[in-house]
C-alpha cells in the first residue's frame, strides 16, 4: 500500500519506473539547494530553512497527493509574502520572526486541510485571471527589486514598495560594493548564457560552486562580499513555536492569503501536466495534501511551501512518472543537511539574489495585460490596478484591492444590464437587435425590448429608465413587449417595479406584454397573484406565438410582415 501512494495508485511500480523517478529526482535536488537556500533569504530566513522545506513537505506529500508529476518547496512569491507578512510584526532572521513564520505555515496548512476536508477548493474560483496575472506580475518586479540590495551590497531595510525600495537606492549609491555587483551581474549572466546555450547543465549550481571557489580563493568576504556563513547540520530539529490568540489574529488575513495563492498556483500547474500524461487531478486531495505538507513540515522548521512552475516542469522534462521524485530528492537533500553543509559557508548573497532575479523575470507578462485589452478593457483595467497596487501600496493588498475593484466593477455592469429593441429580420424570420441588422423591421404600434440579464434591485431602476427613454421618442406605441427570454431571476423590488410599470402604461393607453417568461420567473409573480391581476401579462409564450396570438403586424412602407411569416 506504501508503495502504491507513492506511486499515485500504480499497481506495479517496476525498476524502469524507478529509475525515471531517480533521475528526476537527482534533477530536482540540483535545482533545489540553490533555490530553496535563495527562497529562504527571500522570506527573510536563514539560508538554511530553504533546504529544511524541501525535506519533511515532500516526503508527506508524496504520501497524500493525486498529482504524479507536482514538484513542491519553496517558491518565490510565497516567500515574498512570507516577508511581507511576518517583517511587519518581528525583525527577519530573528528567532521571534522565525517562531512567527512557523506558526504562520501551520495556520496556512490548517486553512488548506479545512477547506479540503470540506470540499471547498473550488473557491479559488472566484480570484479572476486578471488579477492573478497583474498580482504575478508586480510580485515579480517587487521579489527582483528586492533583491537589488544583496547585489550591490546595500542595506535597503524591509520595504516592499517599489518606490521607497528605489529611492533608497540612490540614496545609498556611494556605499555601493562594487566587487559585489561584479559577482552579482557576472552570476546574472552566466545564468542567462547557460539556460540559453546548456539548458541540460544545472545552471544554477554551477554558478554557486564556482561563486565559492572565487570566493575562497580570494578572501573576497574581507573586502565586503556578504556571505552566508555557517550553515548548520543536520536534519531538521523538531520545533514547537511558541503562538498567542493576538499573533495568531494578525498572521490570519496573510495566512488565508498564502494558502488560496499557493493552492491556486500548486493546481493550475498540476492541472497542466495531468492533462498532458491524460489523468485526473483532485482539487480537494491537492488541498489535503498541501495542508498537511505545510502543518507537518512547519514542525521540522519548513516555512509555507507549495506548487513550483519551474521544477514541476523540469521534473515532467527529466521522465519523472511519480510522487517517488519527491522522495528521492528529499532524501538527497538530508543527505545534504547531514554532510555536506559546511561547503556552503563562502556562497555570496549576490548569487542567491542573482538566482531569485533570473527565476522570476520570466512572470512579468505585459502581453497578457496587452491581450486583456484588446479583448476585454474591463478586464485589463482589473490587470492595471491589481499592478498598481502591487507595485507601490503593498504586495499583500495586491490581490484584495483587485478583487474588490473587479467586484465594483461587476456591480456596475450588473446594475446597467444589456437592453436592445428587437425588429423583425425577413430573411432570417426571426426577431434581432436593430441596432445589429439595420434591415430589421419594427412596426408604429409594438415596441420589443429584449432584456439580457437578470432583475434585481440594483437594475430594474435602469429598466425603467431604458423604457421610459425607448417609449418616449417612440409616440403612438399601443403595445410594449418586453422579451424575457435572457431573464432567469426577479427579486421583489423588481416584480413590484415591473407591476407599477404595467398600470402606469396601461394608463396611458400602452399594453404591456412579456414573452418567453421562464417558468421560474412565473412562479415567482404568481407568489403576489399575476396570475389573477395580470393574466395577460404572465406568459410563457415565446416572442412570435405571442405577436401572433395578439395579431400584431410588424410594417414598413413597401411591404407588411404579418403573424403567419413567424416561425419558432
Amino acid at each position: 500500500m506504501f508503495k502504491d501512494k507513492l506511486g499515485n495508485m500504480i499497481p506495479h511500480y517496476n525498476q524502469k519506473l524507478f529509475m525515471r523517478d531517480l533521475l528526476a529526482g537527482i534533477t530536482l535536488f540540483v535545482m533545489l539547494i540553490p533555490q530553496g537556500m535563495a527562497y529562504a533569504m527571500l522570506a527573510g530566513l536563514p539560508p538554511v530553512m530553504g533546504l529544511y522545506a524541501a525535506t519533511v513537505p515532500l516526503f508527506i506529500y508524496a504520501l497524500f497527493a493525486s498529482s504524479k508529476h507536482l514538484s513542491i518547496g519553496p517558491v518565490a512569491i510565497t516567500s515574498l509574502l512570507v516577508f511581507s507578512g511576518v517583517s511587519i510584526l518581528a525583525e527577519p532572521g530573528s528567532q521571534e520572526y522565525i517562531s512567527l513564520v512557523l506558526l504562520l505555515a501551520i495556520m496556512v496548512g490548517a486553512i488548506q486541510l479545512l477547506l479540503g476536508i470540506s470540499k471547498l477548493g473550488f473557491i479559488v474560483k472566484f480570484i479572476p485571471h486578471s488579477v492573478m496575472n497583474g498580482y504575478t506580475s508586480a510580485a515579480a518586479i517587487v521579489i527582483g527589486l528586492s533583491q537589488i540590495k544583496h547585489v550591490l551590497g546595500i542595506d535597503l531595510g524591509n520595504h516592499l514598495q517599489v518606490h521607497y525600495i528605489l529611492i533608497g537606492a540612490l540614496e545609498k549609491i556611494m556605499d555601493i560594493n562594487l566587487i559585489t555587483v561584479l559577482i552579482g551581474i557576472t552570476s546574472i549572466i552566466l545564468l542567462i548564457m547557460l539556460k540559453k546555450i546548456a539548458p541540460s547543465l544545472p545552471g544554477a549550481l554551477l554558478v554557486v560552486v564556482l561563486s565559492i571557489l572565487f570566493v575562497f580563493l580570494f578572501n573576497l568576504e574581507k573586502s565586503g562580499v556578504q556571505i552566508v556563513g555557517n550553515v548548520p547540520q543536520g536534519f531538521p530539529q523538531f520545533v514547537v513555536p511558541s503562538f498567542t490568540l493576538e499573533t495568531i489574529q494578525l498572521l490570519i488575513p496573510m495566512a488565508l492569503t498564502i494558502a488560496l495563492l499557493g493552492f491556486m498556483e500548486s493546481l493550475a500547474i498540476g492541472k497542466a501536466i495531468a492533462k498532458k500524461e491524460k489523468y485526473k487531478l483532485n482539487p480537494d486531495k491537492e488541498l489535503k495534501a498541501l495542508g498537511l505538507s505545510n502543518m507537518i513540515g512547519a514542525f521540522f522548521q519548513s516555512f509555507p511551501v507549495n506548487g513550483s512552475f519551474s521544477r514541476t516542469a523540469v521534473n515532467h522534462q527529466s521522465g519523472g512518472a511519480t510522487q517517488m521524485t519527491s522522495v528521492i530528492t528529499g532524501v538527497f537533500i538530508i543527505i545534504t543537511l547531514l554532510f555536506f553543509t559546511s561547503f556552503f559557508y563562502y556562497l555570496p548573497n549576490a548569487v542567491l539574489a542573482s538566482i531569485i532575479l533570473v527565476a522570476v523575470y520570466k512572470l512579468i507578462d505585459i502581453k497578457e495585460m496587452k491581450h486583456l485589452f484588446e479583448v476585454k478593457p474591463f478586464e485589463g483595467w482589473v490587470w492595471v490596478i491589481t499592478f498598481i497596487v502591487t507595485l507601490f501600496v503593498g504586495i499583500q493588498w495586491g490581490i484584495i484591492i483587485g478583487a474588490i475593484f473587479t467586484l465594483v466593477l461587476l456591480l456596475n455592469r450588473s446594475s446597467k444590464p444589456s437592453i436592445v429593441e428587437m425588429g423583425y429580420v425577413k430573411r432570417e424570420k426571426t426577431f434581432r437587435n436593430i441596432k445589429r441588422y439595420t434591415e430589421a423591421v419594427t412596426s408604429d404600434e409594438a415596441v420589443i425590448l429584449r432584456i439580457d440579464s437578470n432583475l434585481h434591485f440594483a437594475n430594474i431602476s435602469y429598466v425603467e429608465e431604458k423604457v421610459k427613454e425607448v417609449l418616449k421618442a417612440r409616440e403612438g406605441t399601443k403595445w410594449l413587449i418586453l422579451d424575457m427570454s435572457g431573464v432567469n431571476d426577479v427579486d421583489t423590488i423588481s416584480v413590484d417595479t415591473l407591476e407599477e410599470m404595467i398600470d402606469f402604461y396601461h394608463d396611458r393607453g400602452i399594453i404591456t406584454l412579456f414573452a418567453s417568461m421562464k417558468g421560474s420567473i412565473r412562479d415567482t409573480v404568481n407568489k403576489v397573484n399575476w396570475d389573477q391581476k395580470y393574466k395577460e401579462q404572465q406568459n410563457h409564450l415565446p416572442l412570435e406565438q405571442l405577436l401572433k396570438a395578439k395579431g400584431i403586424s410588424m410594417e414598413k412602407e413597401e411591404y407588411v410582415i404579418s403573424a403567419l411569416d413567424y416561425q419558432i
